[in-house]
C-alpha cells in the first residue's frame, strides 16, 4: 500500500491537511459523507482550542490526524450498529475517477470528492469491503500503519492504546485480507473483461456472460431500501447472468458506461442521464468473481450529471 501521509514531525499549514484527513477518514469509514463529517467535526475541535492552547500544539497536522482518527473510531461504532438495521447489503460508497467525474455529490459542494481522495489499491472496492468485516479497533490499525505508514507508537497515541497491542491488531486485520484472497491491484486484462462483460449484457447473451463469469460468483446488491434491490447475494454464474438478463429486460432504456470505480474498471447504468446503478468488480483468473451494485441513491451523488442531486 502506498497512499502517502503527512509526517508526524513536520508542521504545516492545518488547512493543507485536509486532504490527508480526508483520506484516511473514507478508508476508515467507507463513506464520502461520513469521512467529510469527521473532517469537519476534526476542524472545529482544532478552532474551538483557544489561541494559547493552538500555540501549545507542537505539530498541528499530527494533533489533527489524532482527532480525526477517535472521531472515526467513535463514527465506527455506531455505523455498526446503523449498518445491522440497514436494509440489505451496505457497500462501501463508490468513488470516480477524476478525469472521468460526472458532477457534484451536492449543489452547495464547491470541489468533488475525486479532488479530495486520492484513489489507489487501498480504496479498492475489494478491499474495503474486507475493512468493513474487520473490528474498529483492527481497522484503525492496520489504515493508519499499512496503508499511511505511521508507526505503531504513533497510532498508539493517536487510538489509546499500547504500541504492543496496535502491532496485534494490524497482523489480526492482515490475516483477514489474506483469507478474502482480495488482489490488491486491477488485474492487467481487466478493463478488456469489463468491455466484453458489458457488451454481453447489452446483447442480452447469457451463454457469454456465464463464459464470463467465475462459476462460484457472487453479486452483492445495495438498495438500502430505498430502491429496489436483491437484499441477499445471488450466488453462481447462472443465477448471476439470469438476474442481470431480467434488469435489462425490465429496464430497456438502460444505458451502460464503462468507467473507473474506486481506481479499477467497472461499470455505471444510467436511465434518462440520471447514474442508477455503479457496479464494481472483482476477478481472478480472468473471470468476474464479485460484482457490487450500489443502487442507493445516497451513495450516487458523485455520479450525478449536473441537474440531478441522486435524491
Amino acid at each position: 500500500m502506498g497512499t502517502s501521509s503527512t509526517a508526524w514531525e513536520s508542521p504545516g499549514d492545518v488547512t493543507g491537511e485536509r486532504r490527508h484527513l480526508t483520506d484516511l477518514a473514507y478508508r476508515l469509514l467507507g463513506s464520502v459523507a461520513e469521512a467529510e463529517d469527521a473532517v469537519q467535526e476534526t476542524y472545529a475541535r482544532w478552532y474551538a482550542l483557544p489561541p494559547g492552547r493552538q500555540d501549545a500544539v507542537v505539530n498541528p497536522a499530527a494533533w489533527l490526524t489524532t482527532v480525526a482518527t477517535r472521531v472515526c473510531l467513535d463514527q465506527l461504532g455506531s455505523a455498526r450498529a446503523r449498518r445491522e438495521r440497514y436494509v440489505g447489503e451496505w457497500i462501501p460508497e463508490p468513488l470516480p475517477d477524476r478525469t472521468e467525474w460526472i458532477g457534484g455529490r451536492t449543489a452547495d459542494s464547491p470541489s468533488d470528492p475525486a479532488d479530495r481522495i486520492t484513489l489507489d489499491e487501498s480504496v479498492n472496492m475489494a478491499f474495503l469491503v474486507v475493512l468493513e468485516a474487520m473490528t474498529p479497533a483492527e481497522r484503525v490499525a492496520f489504515v493508519l500503519h499499512d496503508v499511511f505508514r505511521y508507526s505503531f507508537a504513533d497510532i498508539a497515541t493517536m487510538a489509546g492504546r499500547t504500541p504492543a497491542a496496535c502491532r496485534q491488531l494490524a497482523t489480526s486485520a492482515r490475516r483477514r485480507l489474506r483469507a478474502a484472497r482480495t488482489a490488491p491491484s486491477p488485474t492487467p486484462g481487466q478493463a478488456a473483461l469489463i468491455r466484453d462483460f458489458k457488451e454481453a449484457w447489452e446483447a442480452k447473451d447469457i451463454d457469454a456472460l456465464v463464459a464470463l463469469l467465475a462459476p462460484d460468483a457472487t453479486l452483492v446488491a445495495d438498495g438500502g431500501g430505498l430502491v429496489g434491490a436483491v437484499l441477499r447475494p445471488v450466488e453462481g454464474a447462472a443465477r448471476i447472468a439470469e438476474y442481470l438478463l431480467f434488469i435489462a429486460t425490465k429496464a430497456p432504456a438502460l444505458t451502460l458506461l464503462q468507467r473507473t470505480v474506486n481506481g479499477t474498471p467497472g461499470l455505471v447504468a444510467q436511465n434518462g442521464g440520471r447514474t442508477v446503478t455503479v457496479a464494481a468488480f472483482d476477478l481472478s483468473d480472468d473471470r468476474v468473481t464479485r460484482i457490487w451494485a450500489v443502487r442507493n441513491p445516497e451513495k450516487l451523488g458523485a455520479w450525478q450529471t449536473r441537474g440531478h442531486d441522486g435524491a
